[in-house]
């Protein structure tokens, strides 16, 4: 349901109050919506020794290059995705020091604050240093630093801070898994560092690359310095990168913070309850809504929203707006206490109705996006435990749940089914999907439309089997996150390109245009196949598209609203000139001609004569 605002809602004749929620349809509780205020903060810790940059193997770029890369990558995002969230990046293992505790070896590049264009162009700066001669002569090299002075130096940059902070994230990048390889006394202070940071929580999180010589052993001492997410296997530990693409896939993972809708409990009982987050893994992302700014001086506009009686001309305060519904032509009028009554469906939560095969939930059923849920012991002590042994039951079975959802109060009540999912790991150990249950919504009876399909001649089997090769020859694995969506690229393109003061913006390739050369060179064949047995002889897909007569309107009754006129592609042109008759035909008649005939001619109808009747060489 709608929430109540005083903004749009609230207001004489308001039958929106009655509205279901949007198709977005997040729902998330007050308290959610203060914790979300919180600014996501994340400091990018990168190690700045020697080994770093170093060509490994067949990579162009060295590991410093990887991760600025990356740096740069993350800064981008949060400008388009959450502009308030702030971002550090300190850099240790470096001869210069700058850093207010005066720890040697350990170098603030930039301060933890919001994302911005000048900080981009400073990573710029960075990678156009390809061979690092620039790096060294401004920063230097030292392998004598101390991890747990890094540690302390991000530990003062979030306390410090003098914006309020929600979650708190060290990403450390490195090639070297023993910085303190013989020196057990720094090893051990990195590692109580690292847990009283863990007890405070701030999360320590390894973006290890792979070394040039060896392999990258997690255990010889990050084992006991990064943390663990809760949904992820503390056994599995995630393969060095050696690519760009390979380091930034997890980046991009982690440089969000996984923040839930909501935290609900889930009834599988009578006095037996679990606790679950609900979490939104794929919503559509729109570009952000322009700013108002006043024409004179630049400043932001605030916008103020009043409601004025029709009839009085006076301003309305809450109390004395009401909502009303039509019911037999009459206004049924409610105050707003009897409007959060009839909206009460009981307490939130979700309650188990039962089970179901897992066939039973048809592709057809899809109402919107679905949500996924996964045990929570902040609500509920032992949920872990019950949730794994109902996934593990579940798949097993091959059943899914069937639940009431209601995911607040005042809210409408929805039936879910809960497909339970496995947990999926890449070939490098990253996970790819989580494992929990996709909260997926169910339609109702009245949900369900029916269709009149026009009765059509059936295929002949040469033309089925003709379908089946071309279907076959086109068939891809299909990965949407290999497809960005075009219209976002190009707008962040051209924001990018103004901000950082570029001529032009960066190219980005559409990849929702069709390959042509590719699909004609791999079903090209099948497809003339299919044409010659499914149309006449002759047929030219883009002459019948032009040429294609318009549909008759058909009137409610179901007959035809008017008499078809005579179309422009019957009449005879040249005869109509000849005649001088022209002038009897319609203007969109003419025109039509025009474009057919490739003459080049507008203006009025006297003018669309004259130019046809050149055309057959009339005067």
């Amino acid at each position: 349901m709608a929430t109540f605002s005083a903004s749009s809602m609230w207001m004489w004749g308001g039958s929106d109050a009655f509205a279901e929620e949007d198709e977005d349809g997040q729902e998330i509780p007050a308290e959610q919506e203060i914790r979300w205020a919180n600014k996501d903060s994340l400091i990018m810790l990168i190690d700045c020794s020697k080994p770093m940059f170093q060509l490994s193997r067949d990579n162009d770029l060295s590991p410093f290059q990887l991760s600025i890369k990356c740096a740069r990558s993350v800064l981008m995002n949060k400008i388009v995705s959450s502009d308030k969230d702030l971002v550090g990046i300190v850099f240790f293992g470096t001869e210069k020091s700058g850093n207010p505790s005066d720890f040697k070896h350990v170098h603030i590049l930039q301060e933890l604050d919001s994302p911005d264009a000048q900080r981009i162009l400073e990573l710029d700066t960075l990678l156009a240093d390809e061979d690092g001669s620039d790096f060294a002569d401004n920063y230097g090299h030292n392998n004598d630093f101390s991890m747990n002075d890094a540690l302390w130096t991000c530990s003062n940059m979030f306390s410090t801070s003098h914006q309020k902070i929600g979650h708190k994230r060290i990403m450390l990048f490195t090639n070297n898994d023993d910085p303190h390889q013989g020196n057990l006394s720094l090893k051990r202070l990195a590692q109580t560092k690292a847990k009283d940071l863990n007890d405070i929580g701030i999360e320590i999180e390894l973006m290890h690359i792979q070394p040039a010589k060896g392999i990258f052993d997690v255990t010889k001492f990050y084992q006991d310095i990064v943390t663990v997410p809760e949904d992820e296997d503390i056994g599995v530990v995630p393969d060095a990168s050696e690519k760009f693409d390979e380091l930034l896939i997890r980046v991009r993972a982690k440089d969000h913070k996984k923040r839930s809708l909501m935290k609900i409990p889930l009834t599988l009982g009578q006095d037996l309850e679990v606790g679950v987050s609900v979490f939104s893994l794929c919503r559509p992302t729109a570009r952000p809504s322009y700013v108002q700014l006043d024409s004179k001086t630049n400043q932001v506009v605030k916008t103020v929203t009043k409601h004025i009686c029709e009839d009085t001309g006076s301003e309305l305060m809450a109390a004395d707006i009401k909502y009303y519904q039509n019911f037999g032509g009459e206004r049924v009028v409610f105050e707003k206490e009897e409007v959060t009554e009839v909206k009460n469906f009981g307490k939130n939560g979700l309650t188990l109705m039962g089970f179901k095969p897992k066939s039973c939930v048809k592709r057809h059923y899809h109402v919107r996006s679905s949500y996924f849920i996964y045990p929570d012991e902040t609500v509920i002590l032992g949920s872990t435990r019950l949730i794994s042994a109902l996934l593990e039951r579940t798949l097993e079975r091959d059943v899914v749940a069937i639940c009431k959802f209601v995911p607040r109060l005042a809210s409408a009540p929805k039936f879910v089914a809960l497909v339970p999912q496995r947990e999926v790991l890449d070939e490098h150990k990253v996970q790819v999907e989580p494992p929990g249950f996709q909260l997926v919504f169910l339609p109702y009876a009245e949900d369900f439309r029916q269709l009149k399909f026009e009765e059509t001649p059936a295929p002949m089997n040469e033309q089925v089997d003709k379908a089946k090769d071309i279907i076959k020859s086109l068939t891809f694995q299909y990965n949407p996150d290999k497809f960005e969506n075009p219209a976002l690229q190009k707008h962040y393109a051209n924001l990018e390109a103004l901000a950082l003061d570029r001529d032009i913006p960066e190219e980005f390739i559409d990849y929702t245009e069709p390959d042509n050369e590719n699909i004609d060179k791999r079903a090209g064949d099948h497809i003339n196949d299919f044409i010659e047995l499914t149309f006449p002889e002759g047929y030219d897909a883009n002459t019948a598209q032009k040429g294609a007569a318009k549909r008759k309107t058909t009137s409610a009754a179901g007959g035809t609203a008017k008499k078809v006129k005579q179309e422009a592609t019957d009449i005879d042109f040249q005869e109509y000139a000849q005649k001088g008759l022209l002038s009897k035909l319609t203007v969109n008649d003419l025109k039509v001609f025009c474009k057919s005939a490739d003459i080049k001619c507008q203006g009025k109808k006297a003018d669309l004569i004259n130019a046809i009747s050149a055309h057959f060489n009339v005067n």
